[in-house]
């Protein structure tokens, strides 16, 4: 599935393994949206999580 989604998306192997990486705090929507369309979702859709609201502020 992921080789598949790599593919439809156009975003490399190397791109997707460093998105894992918890020292990589910035990612670019682009890459974002690249990974939706491989996916068949909309950003609407990816950011409509618990997990987006309840992130800390990064800003105070």
């Amino acid at each position: 599935m992921i080789r598949k989604v790599l593919n439809l998306s156009g975003v490399t192997p190397s791109t997707a393994y460093s998105m894992m990486d918890d020292r990589r705090r910035d990612i670019s929507l682009i890459t974002v949206k690249k990974f939706c369309d491989g996916l068949d979702m909309t950003l609407g859709e990816f950011f409509s999580c618990d997990d987006f609201d309840s992130l800390e502020q990064e800003i105070k």
